[in-house]
């Protein structure tokens, strides 16, 4: 594939065209007149063609270079339109925040995120997507969103990541369940033995529970029902016979009015942490590390004393 000619080579043909001097165009183009020639001798020798017939009264064009030049015009109006579009998407860009949260975070912390986030950042919009933390590395990997918020133990090495806040998972009954009576912890064998609404695979909670009860050597077994978001699992907690593994920001309300009961359990450790993830080619900056700051400083929903281990 022959080489492509020279844009600055071509801009400067097309303003000798304009004001028929050579000198006139290389000041326009902020360029020394030596240099704006020798430009312009190399651009003939890669097209073959004479373009110019340089004299004491300036220089005209040929008839090879009148028809280069009506070429060139177009050529660069095109390079332009392509400046102009990116400078707008970058605008575009500047002015418009997308992130991604797993449902803990979107729907207990991210919203006084973004309210202080919003004090001094009152012309950007915000997106904010919310799926469980799968749906969140995802976003993020695909280069979708500039900044993500997940629930999980760990994160792939793909991703660079902070922790935000710190959370722990709750075993929660409804209060006619019979493991609202006990008085003594729940055991982490009666735990998966027993009957349990799940979130669904890939969600933050659910891999916690599982990683949870890997460290102490066991496994959780199938169960009939995995709901896919945690106000469903709640619902169904707290309308059945089943008990739920959730997060404590997400039913500190259902406990302090009782309508479900947390149950301590033994020597199972659900504490985990909420972290922001990122790209490593993609480091948050502008507003995006604007709002890492804001999740870092602000302080997360108050423990509600119950404890899980």
């Amino acid at each position: 594939m022959a080489a492509r000619p020279d844009l600055t080579a071509l801009d400067l043909l097309v303003r000798v065209a304009g004001s028929g001097s050579l000198g006139a165009a290389a000041r326009e183009v902020g360029m020394a007149q030596p240099n704006a020639s020798r430009a312009l001798g190399r651009l003939e020798r890669q097209l073959g063609l004479t373009l110019l017939v340089r004299g004491p009264g300036g220089s005209r064009l040929t008839t090879e270079g009148e028809v280069v030049v009506a070429w060139a015009r177009d050529a660069l109006d095109a390079v332009d339109r392509v400046a102009d579009g990116a400078r707008s998407l970058a605008a575009e860009r500047a002015a418009h925040l997308t992130v991604a949260a797993s449902l803990t975070v979107a729907e207990h912390l991210a919203p006084r995120w973004l309210a202080r986030f919003r004090v001094s950042h009152r012309d950007l919009q915000v997106s904010l997507e919310v799926g469980n933390t799968g749906h969140v590395l995802r976003r993020v990997r695909d280069g979708a969103v500039a900044l993500g918020f997940v629930e999980s133990p760990t994160v792939p090495r793909t991703v660079q990541s902070t922790t935000v806040a710190r959370d722990r998972l709750v075993v929660v009954v409804a209060a006619g369940h019979p493991w609202a009576r006990r008085r003594t912890s729940l055991s982490a064998d009666e735990l998966v033995a027993g009957d349990l609404v799940l979130r669904e695979a890939g969600s933050g909670t659910r891999d916690t529970l599982v990683r949870a009860l890997a460290l102490a050597g066991l496994t959780l077994r199938d169960q009939p029902l995995e709901l896919a978001s945690t106000a469903a699992v709640k619902a169904a907690a707290v309308e059945g016979d089943a008990a739920a593994v959730l997060s404590e920001l997400a039913v500190a309300g259902e406990l302090a009015t009782g309508l479900l009961v947390a149950v301590p359990v033994a020597d199972l450790d659900l504490g985990r942490a909420l972290r922001a993830v990122w790209l490593p080619e993609r480091r948050p900056a502008g507003a995006a590390a604007d709002l890492l700051r804001i999740a870092r400083r602000t302080p997360g929903q108050p423990a509600s004393g119950n404890s899980t281990s």
